[in-house]
């Protein structure tokens, strides 16, 4: 199931963003073609009145613009760029799944667990944890299997399934910990090489002249502006996937030792 959602993500993002894509590159070719025969006219037109500024038209092809300067920043870096951010939204998505399925009601679990024990015994106790959902209920229920072997079995069996839930719980957050670092430094990379381009432009050229200069400078800042945003994008995910697992992780313990106290005071009845 969490392999499904994951895909279905992918799928979905991949889709969305090779139709931007494709639509980027149309409608700049469509830009193009209509500056290039419209270029009298509006020159004539520019004499002739003063231009007048179009909040609704800068409004309105702002999606434009956007997609626009995704081509403009160079098609291998920004591409690089893309694919750190659609997988890192997808796993952050799966992960976010993964948790809220994984959140428990301990304290009515604990109350359903001593009902149990007090009613059924251990067997019904069990029963209880298969009916539930969660890490805590799975720890819950390899702690009153070994009830029988006394409480420091128990309690052995708890720390060594909760290491086992604890890794579950952190699974491919270092892929999204990866992407973080990856995309800063491919805009980064895509502003040296931008560099490198400007001072090959000078050379050639001969003089240090803006016009020279702009288009190599303007891509690098692209790239670095498009990496740092995917970097705070994934960022803000992977700072809350730790706190939720934080929590979650909380729960477990405090929930650990609720069930050694009950499993006591059965036994000692």
């Amino acid at each position: 199931m969490k392999k499904l959602f994951a895909l279905l993500a992918v799928f979905g993002m991949l889709t969305f963003v090779a139709s931007n894509y494709v639509n980027a590159q149309e409608d700049t070719t469509e830009v193009a073609a209509a500056d290039t025969a419209e270029a009298d006219t509006a020159a004539a037109a520019t004499a002739e009145e003063p231009a007048v500024e179009d909040p609704l038209e800068e409004g309105t092809t702002l999606h434009k613009q956007i997609k626009g300067k995704f081509i403009e920043g160079g098609a291998v870096f920004m591409g690089f760029v893309l694919i750190c951010l659609i997988f890192g939204l997808a796993i952050a998505i799966e992960r976010i799944i993964y948790l809220n399925l994984a959140t428990t009601n301990t304290d009515k679990l604990i109350n359903e667990i001593e009902e149990a024990l007090q009613q059924g015994g251990v067997d019904a106790a069990k029963e209880v944890c298969r009916n539930t959902r969660g890490p805590v209920a799975s720890i819950f229920y390899q702690g009153l299997d070994r009830s029988g072997e006394g409480i420091e079995m128990v309690e052995k069996s708890i720390v060594s399934y909760g290491s086992v839930q604890m890794g579950l719980l952190e699974k491919n957050l270092s892929w999204i910990s990866l992407f973080i670092a990856i995309a800063p430094m491919l805009g980064f990379m895509g502003t040296v090489l931008g560099m490198i381009a400007a001072f090959d432009q000078i050379r050639i050229a001969g003089d240090v002249n803006a016009s020279v200069v702009a288009g190599p400078i303007g891509v690098a800042l692209i790239t670095t502006v498009s990496g740092l945003i995917v970097a705070v994008i994934l960022q803000f995910f992977y700072n809350y996937l730790l706190s939720k697992i934080d929590a979650i992780t909380n729960n477990m313990e405090d929930a650990s030792i609720s069930l050694i106290d009950l499993l006591v005071k059965y036994n000692a009845k």
